[in-house]
């Protein structure tokens, strides 16, 4: 873990409020500022499963490699779908800078790049991945 991150349900916690703000944007139809809260919370929701699972926890934004590398340290349901989790992270990590920025090859601000759907796919992406690390969470409780 890295100074700064806190513990995992400290990662998870911070998880839920980002995706609040999504929610929020959502309703303010800034729909790019969306899919970046969104990209932020599926990043710290993953690294607090790899906090969880006491694996280091890199200074990168997508960490579904190393998910996927360490999948034998879960639990089997959550095991199961590391390699979809994995996949989110990366399709919304793509989207991190865009979303925030624009693309610099259009020359498009990133207000115009995104649409009600598109904020609406990362947010329930985003829900999705949070509530995998939710339920990993708990297995801790029973009995990690």
């Amino acid at each position: 873990m890295n100074p700064g991150e806190g513990s995992a349900e400290q990662m998870i916690s911070r998880a839920l409020i980002i995706v609040e703000e999504a929610e929020y944007l959502d309703e303010k139809g800034a729909w790019n500022l969306v899919v970046r809260r969104s990209q932020e919370a599926v990043e710290l929701a993953l690294k607090a499963a790899l906090c969880w699972a006491r694996i280091e926890v890199p200074r990168i934004h997508d960490v579904g490699p190393v998910l996927k590398q360490h999948a034998d340290r879960y639990p089997a349901p959550f095991r199961s779908r590391i390699l979809h989790l994995a996949s989110i992270s990366r399709q919304l990590r793509a989207e991190r800078e865009i979303s925030f920025y624009g693309d610099e090859q259009s020359g498009m601000g990133p207000e115009g790049l995104y649409t009600r759907e598109d904020a609406s796919e990362a947010l329930s992406k985003a829900r999705e991945v949070l509530s995998a690390c939710q339920n990993l969470m708990e297995a801790v409780e029973v009995g990690h």
